[in-house]
């Protein structure tokens, strides 16, 4: 039988030492740590350069090996794509991701990234605003709440943009600053109440002050945003699917599944192949009732041809950076010590609700009391079989924590850019203030949850933080944003080799899903969802690794060729924001 592409460069094994996919592959591959004896560093020490090949046919690997013995399988149908001295690894995947709300936001708002004061926000929104009639609507994202001295507020945007609605986006996603105009369009009283830890703050008089914490009080001001064509939605959708492909990712995880994702893909399926793959899980509210369950569960299997709904997404608490994350003793402002569900007992019901039904959960834990009771409900509850379970984010985790990821088989998702780029080495952003710095030592320990033998999947958390996956791939080796050198690690004794690096965000990020059996190496039966890059990373320090040239990026077998241009140090982000719902 003949292959239907036959792709020549050198493949690169990362659950192993060596740079073949013919190495016997273990369980105990995908959960521990390769032991330094048997498995040398690849940084430090010779592999294997012997030149690889693959042969893909219907979508699937059927031949891994050298030129000569793929040259048989080559016929009429055959299409070969050579990439000399290049490496063909398993497709990226980014495993935290929100590509739908994300690419509409960014696509329809202004950008507030690295404006550190005051007057550099309004400088930016007076550009928006001029030209447009008062009574449109201005929306941004990445506002740092920094930029104020005390507690965040709108009625700076009232002084310079008067009678102009105004929303902006907290960098950590789960607050808005909104201005007067925008506080009376919504009708916000501060009087509101929510099933979930969700507020309107105001003032001593009581008139809310603009500023709207966690998903229930902001729904109130997005109801109010001017509705997005499903046609410009799906075109920012696609540009920056498009952009994840060209980084080299072939697939992600969406950690949502609102509106309008299900009309975006489907509009975008009409017009040709999504670029990548896309998992979504869609949310479950915080102290929502069986019959929201019911629905929900209902929504597993629904898809297309590139794009499926798989698990469901659970946020346990907040963000430490604004008070809403829980943890066992409160922070110096005595916040950060409650639920997001105030029915505790009732995410617990719905954890084993969908675990009975066989759909995997991922919940949200930022605060350590969060991901302890998390995993103690997932202790109780046990596996699903098609998937493990995830805990997404925990942030700070004591150590008595890290040894129960691998005995119940949990999943840790780390984001380590939230560390690079939102915390400080000497503990003077917000996030260590609040928490102190026994907690903020704590922090994003990728390190010591590989040690204790967890399978850890990495994301960026996009659009929170950078989408390129070898800028996050190398700031988690460096514990440092990849682009400044002269920056202090953040926990440095949590980086990790650039073979765990790159095996997070294929083998495990496939366990992730239970597709461990299908994608994440680069084997015969295996999924055709490969990344072509210019030379192998195990070769590279990170600084060119994040530099990388993605030449192809291939799924179920497709190739799609990129440029070789790849991006400068330059337009790599140095500020992001941090963790979405």
């Amino acid at each position: 039988m003949h292959a239907d592409t036959i792709l020549l460069a050198r493949t690169v094994e990362l659950l192993t030492g060596a740079d073949t996919a013919t190495d016997p592959h273990t369980e105990a591959d995908r959960h521990t740590r390769p032991d330094p004896d048997t498995h040398p560093d690849p940084d430090t020490h010779p592999h294997d350069r012997t030149p690889q090949g693959v042969a893909v046919t219907a979508g699937r690997i059927t031949a891994v090996g050298p030129a000569e013995l793929l040259a048989p399988l080559r016929g009429p149908a055959t299409t070969v794509h050579e990439f000399p001295d290049a490496a063909i690894l398993p497709g990226l995947t980014d495993a935290h991701a929100h590509p739908v709300w994300g690419a509409i936001s960014t696509g329809s708002g202004i950008d507030l990234s690295g404006a550190v004061t005051l007057d550099e926000v309004l400088a930016r929104l007076a550009d928006a605003a001029a030209g447009h009639p008062a009574e449109d609507w201005i929306t941004g994202f990445d506002l740092d709440v920094n930029v104020f001295d005390g507690e965040p507020h709108g009625a700076f945007l009232a002084e310079h943009l008067p009678g102009r609605p105004v929303s902006l986006l907290t960098r950590d996603a789960h607050a808005l600053v909104v201005s007067p105009r925008a506080v009376e369009l919504s009708g916000l009283t501060g009087r509101e109440s929510f099933t979930d830890a969700s507020s309107v703050v105001v003032d001593r008089a009581g008139r809310p002050t603009g500023y709207v914490l966690e998903l229930q009080a902001m729904d109130l001001v997005f109801a109010h945003y001017p509705e997005v064509p499903l046609g410009t939605a799906a075109a920012h959708v696609r540009a920056q699917l498009e952009r994840f492909a060209r980084s080299g990712l072939t697939g992600l995880h969406a950690l949502d599944f609102g509106e309008p994702s299900e009309e975006v893909f489907r509009h975008l399926e009409e017009q040709g192949e999504l670029p990548l793959r896309v998992r979504c899980s869609p949310l479950v509210p915080a102290d929502s009732t069986p019959d929201v369950w019911q629905r929900i569960a209902g929504l597993q299997g629904l898809g297309g041809r590139r794009w499926h709904v798989d698990g469901v997404k659970f946020m346990l608490d907040g963000t430490a950076d604004n008070g809403t994350a829980w943890f066992e003793h409160p922070d110096v402002h005595g916040e950060n010590r409650e639920p997001l569900w105030r029915d505790t007992d009732a995410y617990r019901a719905a954890v084993r609700f969908f675990t009975e039904r066989g759909i995997p959960t991922a919940t949200h834990a930022i605060g350590d009391r969060a991901v302890r009771f998390a995993l103690d409900v997932i202790e109780e509850t046990g596996r699903a079989p098609r998937a493990p379970h995830r805990i997404e984010h925990l942030e700070s985790v004591p150590d008595d924590l890290l040894p129960r990821f691998a005995r119940l088989d949990v999943v840790a998702g780390l984001q380590p850019v939230h560390a690079t780029r939102q915390t400080r080495a000497d503990g003077t952003d917000n996030w260590s203030r609040r928490i102190g710095p026994e907690r903020a030592a704590h922090g994003w320990r990728t390190r010591d949850l590989l040690d204790h033998g967890a399978v850890v999947a990495l994301g960026s958390d996009w659009p929170i933080g950078p989408g390129d996956p070898r800028v996050g791939l190398a700031d988690c080796q460096l514990r440092r944003p990849v682009e400044e050198p002269d920056a202090a690690p953040v926990q440095p004794g949590q980086a990790v080799t650039a073979r765990e690096a790159y095996r997070a965000m294929t083998a495990a990020a496939a366990y992730a899903t239970g597709a461990d059996g299908e994608l994440g190496r680069i084997a015969p039966g295996f999924t055709a969802d490969l990344t072509v890059l210019a030379a192998n990373p195990l070769d590279l320090d990170p600084e060119a690794q994040a530099v990388n040239p993605v030449l192809a990026t291939v799924v179920g077998g497709a190739v799609q060729l990129h440029s070789r241009i790849a991006p400068t140090p330059a337009t790599v982000p140095s500020t992001v924001p941090k963790d979405q719902p």
